[in-house]
């Protein structure tokens, strides 16, 4: 199951997922999936896209992702301080992305055919996730 997700803003390292786009299987390329989807996002905002994205450019979106290093060459320094920049941030959107696959119902092969299933499957994960990331561990044990 692959799914798209919008990401809200937070200081914490897992940040909340507010939007996601419909399912499908595994096998379909990134950028494949966002041009059928048509995926549409708010005007001025930013998309932090990894290589599986190179040419994806929706329009009204600022788009940022590494500088790939040329053929036979090197980045400059600028260019690597870019990229870490970029980094440091895409880490955290995949700290969330991990913070769903946690569940097993989410990253195991699913065979319940019903309609609709795997989508409300991954809107619960993520919901789970997003309670888990509001209210940590922390706040549990020292309530208790």
């Amino acid at each position: 199951m692959i799914s798209h997700a919008k990401i809200s803003r937070h200081r914490r390292m897992f940040k909340t997922l507010t939007g996601l786009s419909t399912t499908c299987e595994g096998k379909k390329h990134d950028k494949r999936l966002a041009d059928e989807q048509a995926l549409r996002f708010p005007k001025g905002s930013k998309l932090w896209k990894d290589t599986g994205f190179q040419g994806y450019e929706p329009a009204g979106v600022t788009t940022l992702q590494a500088k790939k290093k040329p053929q036979e060459g090197k980045l400059s320094p600028e260019e690597k301080e870019a990229n870490r920049r970029v980094s440091k941030l895409r880490v955290r959107l995949e700290h969330s992305s991990a913070g769903v696959k946690l569940f097993r119902s989410v990253r195991d092969i699913c065979r319940n055919f019903k309609a609709g299933f795997e989508d409300t499957l991954i809107e619960t994960a993520c919901g789970l996730h997003n309670l888990r990331s509001d209210f940590p561990i922390e706040a549990w044990l020292k309530a208790a």
